[in-house]
């Protein structure tokens, strides 16, 4: 498992999810409160980046299927859709870092990656 830097928390605003790519991986995040979240970008019921749905205090909708997901743990709150991952996130020097790898998330264990790509 590794920390990947991800982007200055200033890039940040509150309730506007911005999405990157770790290797193969997408990953959101989610600004609520002043609190930041990761999880997993694409939706578990086909390909739809939740970053580009609406945020709604600690829910983002999927943009494609209306699926709504808690961004504190990536579970589902609506349909039968699977749960996402979500991530642990740290603030370090004003610059957001995200946790990937075996047992790295805060549900089940991700495939870390590099190359982290805005």
């Amino acid at each position: 498992m590794a920390w990947h830097h991800l982007c200055a928390a200033s890039k940040l605003l509150e309730g506007e999810p911005l999405g990157f790519r770790v290797g193969d991986r997408r990953i959101a995040l989610y600004k609520v409160d002043d609190d930041v979240f990761a999880t997993d970008d694409v939706c578990s019921h086909a390909f739809a980046l939740l970053s580009t749905g609406f945020l709604d205090r600690h829910v983002i909708e999927c943009p494609l299927h209306g699926a709504m997901f808690d961004v504190r743990d990536g579970k589902c709150k609506s349909s039968a859709y699977r749960d996402v991952e979500a991530f642990k996130v740290e603030i370090r020097d004003g610059e957001v870092y995200v946790l990937l790898g075996g047992g790295a998330a805060l549900e089940t264990a991700g495939d870390g990656g590099v190359d982290v790509k805005p």
